[in-house]
C-alpha cells in the first residue's frame, strides 16, 4: 500500500468505507494492495539475503536465515518509515509496524521459503542458474496468492494492515 501521502485524513473515511463490505469485511482490492506492500519489502529482503548467502557460498540454513531476517527487516521498514512520516514517535511506529505486518510477512516467508526448499535443486542453485530465480520468483507468486486472503480476513477484522489506515 502506498503510504507516501498521509495528509489526506478526510480521504481515510471514504477509503475505509469503499474497502469494506456490508458485513464489515475488507475488499479484495484492499487486500491485494496490502499484500503487494508486504511482498515488496519481503522480496527486497529475501532476494538480497539469497544473493548475499549464495554469492558468499554459505550453506542453505544460514542463507535462508539471512534471507528471512532481511525480509522481515525490509517488510517492517516500509511501514515503519511510512508511519514515522505521518508523525508517530519511534515507539508507536514500531508497535504499528509489528501489528500491521507480522502475520503477513510470516505467512509470505513460510510459503515462499517452503516452495524454495521443496523445489528440487533450488537450494543448491547458483545465482547464474535459472532454477535459482524461477524458484525464488515462483515462491513469491504463490506466497502472494496465499497471503492475500489472509490479509483480507485480517483487515476485515481491523487487524494486520488495517491498523495503518488511520494514518492515511
Amino acid at each position: 500500500m502506498d503510504h507516501s501521502d498521509h495528509s489526506d485524513h478526510a480521504g481515510h473515511a471514504g477509503h475505509a468505507a469503499a474497502g469494506t463490505g456490508a458485513v464489515g469485511g475488507a475488499s479484495w482490492g484492499m487486500a491485494v494492495k496490502a499484500t503487494l506492500h508486504c511482498l515488496t519489502g519481503c522480496a527486497i529482503g529475501e532476494i538480497l539475503g539469497m544473493v548475499i548467502g549464495t554469492a558468499l557460498l554459505w550453506g542453505n540454513v544460514p542463507t535462508m536465515a539471512l534471507a528471512i531476517s532481511l525480509a522481515f527487516v525490509f517488510g517492517y521498514s516500509f511501514t515503519l518509515f511510512a508511519v514515522r512520516r505521518a508523525g508517530l514517535d519511534w515507539r508507536s511506529a514500531i508497535k504499528i509496524a509489528l501489528a500491521a505486518d507480522t502475520v503477513s510477512i510470516a505467512v509470505m516467508e513460510l510459503v515462499d521459503n517452503g516452495i524454495i526448499a521443496l523445489t528440487p535443486g533450488a537450494m543448491d542453485a547458483h545465482l547464474s542458474d535459472g532454477l535459482f530465480w524461477y524458484a525464488l520468483l515462483g515462491g513469491f507468486a504463490v506466497a502472494f496468492l496465499i497471503t492475500t486472503p489472509v490479509n483480507k480476513w485480517m483487515i476485515g477484522r481491523g487487524k494486520g494492515h488495517a491498523v495503518v489506515h488511520s494514518l492515511h
